[in-house]
């Protein structure tokens, strides 16, 4: 068993629980076994150690942020109270047995809350609850073959990115579930299905579209249809190029003021530094801090990040007239209006914390446009010195 701590583990504890060079497990002084396992990254993770009838046994019960001291606590106790049964918390079920609802649930505690930001959690919550579980929820592990995914997969074919992301977590779980040591019958089902292609949308603000948002942002906060905070966030969405589950991420350490830098702990593509402009240093000033949160942006608990980033964007963009503007496509626009500024593509790559240049190529079209009137401009400066009257009508 593990030593007794003085720490009595609650969300105010674990937000201050300092992050070393190794991980380090801080234990709960009244649940023996409980605790938080806190990475070099920053992520914290709680755990439950007991011993079985297999031996001694650690447990992942979801990460910070996520489950919340409260909910970490119980799960333990009940893990705890399991094993004391003498029920063999090590044993794995059989295939034959274990239905895909269950796989999903370890799916999630095992794997997700331990390796997938906050964004991607909410992604595979969502292709589980609307597309996977109502399918093929009840179904044994071994029961689900080719023919079962297949149908799925196509069952979404109006939605092409619903379809390839149920289709990716599934055959996640189906790997996991191999490497867990359950024996499948069939191997992953899902290996042979092929995924949709994926039309890229393009959508950019233009200079009077961005000018459009901003009066309808100024206006909605004025009549109190937006949340400050939201308002602040969207902004910074706007700034800095960043993903909004990046920007509602953020905590007050984040922001490196004295390096004019924010930190994303936890971006798409890992950990990267943003530059803190002037103009978005003055938008984070004006965000109230609430008490006792760690969060920029907090939402109806102080230690919730505010969610529903879209909804407050609607109303925006219903305002602006921009109604087919995504919250994605501010993203979109910032890359566009550095290109239309001079940026080149290494350099927006960089901005938008691309992991490699696949990723940035798809504003190569713009750079062209871009040149061409830039080509357009040098021409007509030229003109009027070596083309005949005449050749100019």
């Amino acid at each position: 068993m593990p030593r007794r701590s003085e720490l009595r583990i609650s969300n105010r504890v674990v937000d201050a629980l300092p992050v070393e060079g190794r991980d380090t497990v801080f234990w709960d002084r009244d649940l023996p076994g409980f605790g938080v396992r806190v990475y070099p990254t920053g992520r914290k993770v709680y755990v439950v150690q007991t011993g079985s009838a297999s031996g001694l046994k650690r447990t992942t019960l979801g990460r910070h942020g996520t489950v919340s001291a409260g909910e970490a606590r119980g799960r333990a106790a009940a893990a705890i109270e399991r094993i004391a049964g003498d029920v063999n918390a090590a044993a794995e079920p059989r295939p034959e047995t274990l239905t895909v609802a269950a796989l999903a649930e370890r799916y999630m505690e095992a794997h997700v809350a331990v390796n997938c930001n906050a964004n991607t959690a909410r992604i595979c919550r969502g292709a589980l609850d609307n597309h996977i579980l109502p399918a093929l929820g009840a179904m044994a592990v071994s029961a689900v073959g080719p023919a079962e995914v297949q149908a799925l997969h196509y069952s979404l074919r109006a939605t092409p990115r619903a379809a390839n992301w149920a289709l990716k977590v599934l055959s996640k779980m189906f790997r996991l579930a191999e490497a867990w040591g359950m024996a499948l019958p069939r191997g992953n089902p899902c290996r042979h299905v092929i995924r949709y292609r994926e039309g890229k949308r393009e959508r950019f603000l233009a200079a009077d579209e961005y000018r459009r948002v901003g009066r309808a942002l100024r206006a909605l906060e004025a009549e109190g249809g937006i949340a400050a905070r939201a308002a602040a966030a969207l902004r910074l969405v706007m700034l800095t190029g960043c993903r909004g589950g990046e920007i509602l991420g953020l905590r007050w350490d984040d922001i490196d003021r004295k390096a004019g830098e924010i930190r994303l702990r936890e971006g798409k593509t890992g950990a990267r530094m943003v530059p803190l402009t002037p103009d978005a240093a003055a938008v984070v000033s004006g965000v109230r801090r609430v008490r006792g949160s760690p969060l920029m942006f907090s939402g109806g608990r102080p230690d919730r990040p505010l969610t529903r980033l879209n909804v407050y964007w609607r109303e925006v963009r219903e305002r602006a007239g921009v109604e087919d503007v995504r919250v994605h496509d501010l993203r979109h626009s910032f890359a566009s209006r550095a290109l239309a500024v001079g940026e080149s593509l290494s350099m927006i790559g960089r901005l938008l914390g691309h992991s490699d240049i696949a990723s940035t190529a798809r504003y190569a079209h713009l750079e062209r446009d871009a040149e061409r009137v830039s080509a357009a401009r040098v021409g007509d400066s030229i003109e009027a010195d070596i083309l005949p009257e005449q050749d100019k009508d």
